[in-house]
């Protein structure tokens, strides 16, 4: 998926653990790790704004775009 999510760095940065992190956010436990595996198909805003939040970053120091046809071309490259 070209979307990559970076909530684990965000909360490595800050020493933060899932549960605690899931607490502040509003979100359970297995929600937050669909989140932080990159299993999820949509997040919602007020999530979105709720993470934020939390970890006082902006919403692109937790979502990444990957272009995997950029990524595939540099790997036959090599």
């Amino acid at each position: 998926m070209p979307i990559v999510v970076r909530i684990d760095v965000e909360l490595a940065r800050r020493k933060m653990g899932v549960n605690e992190f899931a607490e502040l956010v509003g979100l359970t436990p297995a929600n937050v790790a669909v989140l932080k595996n990159g299993r999820a198909r949509a997040v919602r805003f007020s999530t979105l704004e709720a993470m934020c939040r939390v970890l006082d970053c902006q919403p692109g120091d937790l979502l990444e775009f990957v272009d995997e046809e950029q990524v595939a071309d540099q790997a036959v490259r090599r």
